[in-house]
């Protein structure tokens, strides 16, 4: 197919990002009957999450370069095909060795969010892309509610193996919408001879682009942290109920919601640095005040919870600008600091979270669990600060 600049249309765009979310979670109902009918260890099953979230940042760091080096279409197609084919295996699967390999292959997946994102900065200036991708941003964020509980019911209804039936379908469907609605976006000045080691070289070397990223990263790290010790503080500290949990949990998305709708409307008047700046001061100001609310003796869920909102909050404003920026340092390598970015954030969520499950005692840890949050919060709010201060220093 020649290439030409036809962007897809924005159903497309929010499809493939959110499809690739619903590919880690909506399976997480059924682990304990995959594990009993595979008659395998829980923890081995559980490399299902763990090993899949490895795989999916060593695939941004190919799909990217290899996006700018080929083009977005054919690499998105290709992993299409390979996330259909795995998941049509894992379906059939009758030993936990098979099952895990092809769940290891459906990471491929993840390159529908890393080059969609490159597809809206390829297409639009870097402000409207900041706005585009937080309306992207606003309704993914639906997909980490709904997927567990589909999984859940398709487990009930038919068995664990129906998920992954279903996942085969919905991704033969994206790749028929791909082929038809997705044309080649990578820009005409895509810097072609470079490896992808020299590509991220590149990158790595633009201080610009370590302030995006950190900001990108620790914002997302606080979301992390939260829902590593969110269930084990609401339990120790609350009392509260799963249903009452479920809720509460749902609050900072809720949160994240807003903020990427905001995003959607304001990012394309302001600079992006501007954007940045508002988040991560509405996420620190939030959880400052209520951790000296707490500190006070007024330790309650509506407290604890209500100021974690301002989390989800920030980052939906903060987000989709830094993301943005990130890929607007060097344009002609937007797919390669796409896939870069999310593999860093992959990388720091995955040591946020081990520390968290390190430090947080198993009674008392509210407090504990609200500073955490309030420090990486806060180390994305130095990183936007030099953000600009390099940029003021270039304009100087």
């Amino acid at each position: 197919m020649p290439r030409t600049k036809t962007p897809p249309h924005l159903a497309t765009l929010i499809l493939l990002p959110a499809f690739s979310v619903l590919s880690l979670n909506m399976f997480l109902p059924s682990l304990a009957n995959i594990s009993a009918d595979l008659g395998a260890d829980y923890g081995l099953v559980s490399l299902a999450v763990a090993g899949y979230l490895a795989v999916t940042a060593i695939v941004q760091l190919v799909v990217g370069p290899l996006s700018d080096r080929i083009g977005r279409r054919p690499v998105l197609l290709a992993a299409l095909t390979s996330f259909f084919v795995a998941s049509v295996a894992c379906s059939l699967a009758q030993d936990v060795r098979t099952f895990l390999i092809f769940r290891m292959l459906q990471g491929g997946i993840i390159s529908g969010y890393a080059l969609s994102l490159a597809i809206v900065r390829d297409t639009t200036s870097e402000r409207e892309a900041a706005g585009l991708i937080g309306y992207i941003s606003m309704t993914m964020a639906i997909a980490p509610m709904v997927g567990p509980m589909l999984g859940g019911l398709l487990d009930t209804a038919f068995g664990w193996r129906a998920n992954f039936y279903l996942y085969a379908v919905l991704g033969l469907v994206l790749l028929v919408i791909c082929w038809i609605d997705l044309g080649e976006t990578r820009p005409a000045r895509a810097e072609h001879g470079f490896a992808p080691p020299e590509r991220f070289r590149t990158l790595l070397r633009e201080p610009l682009f370590w302030a995006y990223s950190l900001c990108t990263a620790f914002s997302t790290g606080a979301f992390y942290i939260f829902l590593t010790g969110a269930p084990l503080v609401a339990a120790s500290e609350f009392g509260v109920s799963t249903a009452q949990l479920g809720f509460f949990i749902g609050t900072i998305t809720a949160g994240f919601m807003f903020g990427s709708f905001l995003s959607r409307r304001l990012a394309p008047k302001y600079e992006p640095t501007t954007m940045m700046l508002t988040g991560r001061l509405t996420a620190c100001i939030g959880l400052a005040v209520g951790l000296l609310v707490m500190t006070a003796g007024f330790l309650t869920p509506i407290i604890f919870f209500g100021s974690t909102i301002f989390v989800g909050l920030g980052n939906g404003l903060t987000m989709p600008s830094s993301n943005t920026s990130a890929m607007s340092v060097r344009p002609s390598l937007a797919g390669s600091a796409a896939g870069l970015n999310g593999a860093l954030v992959v990388a720091s969520g995955a040591i946020l979270t081990t520390l968290t499950g390190l430090v947080l005692p198993e009674e008392g840890g509210g407090v504990i669990l609200h500073s955490l949050m309030l420090a990486a919060s806060g180390a994305g709010l130095v990183s936007v600060l030099w953000a600009m201060r390099i940029k003021a220093e270039n304009s100087a």
